[in-house]
């Protein structure tokens, strides 16, 4: 058994806020009381969690985990450390992997993999086409069975409208939810960041905001076709973000996410320097700002990371040559809080339901404190200032351009299925 006492219980689904104690006993929690109820359980391990707050285990739906196949960059083993220091304790690892994740062989393998080697819940993401190559679906219901959560091209968008609204039509009757990587690769083509002044100064091709909007209002008038349930991944555009709340207010089931470094950073901090290099690139100042107002008012649904990790060979390259990604889980709650808690710009409860009952949602889950539930929890400091040091991370990669950067607020420890798996 495991007592974690004295600390400030946060849960969006329970809509609690008080300083509770939470019993654990094996891999459930067993029991949630007063500070001081659970005095007579002398036989279990104690947490003191004072001055810290206890919050739903934090779920991260949009990682790159890169097993199999290119494990010079990341494994399951490493990522789910990585996941673990960030507080995460399930993460949803997409498919492009080497073989695709499109059948349900490469399913059971990540699904055993993490077994075996993972420091958090790995909850696969299956491809929506063969070889996410956009022309035939893959095994999504042999790939349901073997354990995949949602599905995706990500990478890529679904290639045609034909086969989104096949993939969504499919999706539905099995209740999974579709995740697009929106883009129309047409418009994006040859880009290395978002189109602007910044792209001209710097004389790099510039991939206009249009790119992601078109595709999101394909997808979403699909979406209210077909009933399926849509997810935008990484949403990055103001007109993207338009879209989604309309079809919110439409009553479809269209959600989206939003990653750290793009409510944190703009074209404008882009350098000749691949850490800036992402995709979707960071946008102007003014999608920025409506990324701030979505993630306050609703219209965002989850706080993901993106995990991209690549070796540094892949990466210390000219910029136009270097892959699209950086690593994310170590620095997301911090930049979370200091962007959007400490800026007055959220609730700490609203940043929690982001990282928790939000991304659960998505899946067709739930996340809370509750008897008989999962004793997956993530425990963090709003206070606690430190430096992220980029060459201490788990991760086998480097590739982060908040290296070096003060933060006040951490994680302070991971409990999946009952047990630490992580403490700072």
């Amino acid at each position: 058994m495991l007592l974690i006492k004295n600390g400030r219980v946060l849960d969006p689904a329970g809509k609690t806020d008080a300083a509770r104690d939470v019993l654990l006993d094996g891999e459930k929690i067993a029991e949630i009381g007063a500070p001081g109820k659970f005095a007579g359980a002398r036989d279990a391990e104690i947490f003191d969690a004072s001055g810290l707050i206890v919050s739903p285990g934090f779920i991260d739906m949009h990682v790159h985990l890169r097993e199999p196949g290119q494990e010079s960059s990341e494994s399951i083993e490493t990522g789910t450390r990585a996941a673990a220091r960030g507080g995460f304790t399930a993460v949803c690892c997409m498919p492009n992997t080497k073989p695709v994740n499109d059948n349900a062989s490469v399913t059971r393998f990540i699904v055993d993999r993490a077994k075996q080697t993972g420091s958090v819940r790995v909850w696969p993401i299956g491809a929506a086409s063969l070889g996410s190559k956009g022309e035939n679906l893959a095994e999504i219901a042999a790939m349901k069975q073997a354990g995949i959560v949602a599905v995706s091209d990500d990478g890529r968008p679904i290639a045609t409208a034909k086969l989104a609204r096949q993939v969504m039509d499919y999706c539905r009757s099995l209740d999974l939810t579709v995740i697009e990587h929106a883009e129309d690769v047409s418009l994006a083509h040859g880009a290395v960041m978002r189109e602007g002044v910044t792209s001209t100064r710097l004389g790099l091709r510039g991939m206009p905001a249009a790119a992601e909007s078109v595709c999101v209002a394909r997808d979403v008038q699909l979406a209210e076709l077909t009933g399926a349930r849509l997810h935008i991944a990484h949403l990055s555009a103001r007109a993207s973000l338009e879209l989604v709340h309309r079809a919110k207010q439409r009553g479809l089931t269209v959600s989206c996410e939003v990653t750290p470094h793009h409510f944190t950073l703009i074209d404008e901090d882009v350098q000749y320097d691949s850490r800036f290099k992402m995709n979707p690139p960071l946008a102007a100042r003014e999608d920025r700002d409506a990324l701030l107002a979505g993630l306050a008012d609703g219209t965002v649904d989850a706080i993901a990371t993106d995990h991209a990790p690549h070796e540094p060979a892949l990466k210390d390259v000219e910029f136009d040559r270097a892959p699209f990604g950086i690593l994310g889980f170590e620095t997301a709650l911090a930049l979370a809080l200091e962007q959007l808690v400490q800026s007055g710009k959220i609730t700490l409860m609203r940043m929690v339901e982001l990282f928790t009952t939000g991304p659960a949602r998505v899946l067709g889950m739930e996340r809370k404190i509750a008897a008989g539930e999962a004793a997956d929890l993530t425990i963090f400091s709003a206070e606690h200032e430190w430096t992220y040091n980029v060459k201490d991370s788990a991760s086998k990669s480097r590739n982060s351009p908040f290296d070096g950067r003060s933060f006040k607020g951490a994680p302070m420890a991971t409990v999946v299925a009952g047990k630490v798996v992580w403490k700072r």
